[in-house]
């Protein structure tokens, strides 16, 4: 399983490189139709772990938005490194947080 989702995201890397949105597009569905699989594989529900990657997103993006508010900055102002350590510090932030349970 964890081949073809090698072969499918070269199939995406190809048709990027070949600058062709169509194949981009149709490469993408099968990519991910191939983790999706991948996750059935491994007895990973794909709905709920999209759910909680969608929600770890959320948080990080909100941590950000807080940040910039704290020191005056607009996110339209912020280069793409700024933005990266934002996110490197989210994570830092969730892994110091003492488990539940």
């Amino acid at each position: 399983v964890l081949d073809k989702v090698r072969e499918e995201l070269d199939e995406v890397l190809q048709a990027m490189a070949a600058d062709d949105a169509p194949a981009v597009a149709e490469e993408i569905g099968d990519l991910l139709f191939s983790v999706v699989n991948l996750a059935r594989h491994l007895k990973v529900d794909p709905e709920n772990a999209l759910r909680g990657a969608n929600v770890k997103f959320d948080r990080r993006f909100r941590f950000i938005e807080q940040a910039l508010r704290d020191t005056h900055r607009n996110i339209e102002d912020c280069t793409l490194e700024d933005m990266d350590a934002l996110w490197g510090e989210a994570k830092r932030q969730e892994q110091n947080l003492p488990s539940c349970g």
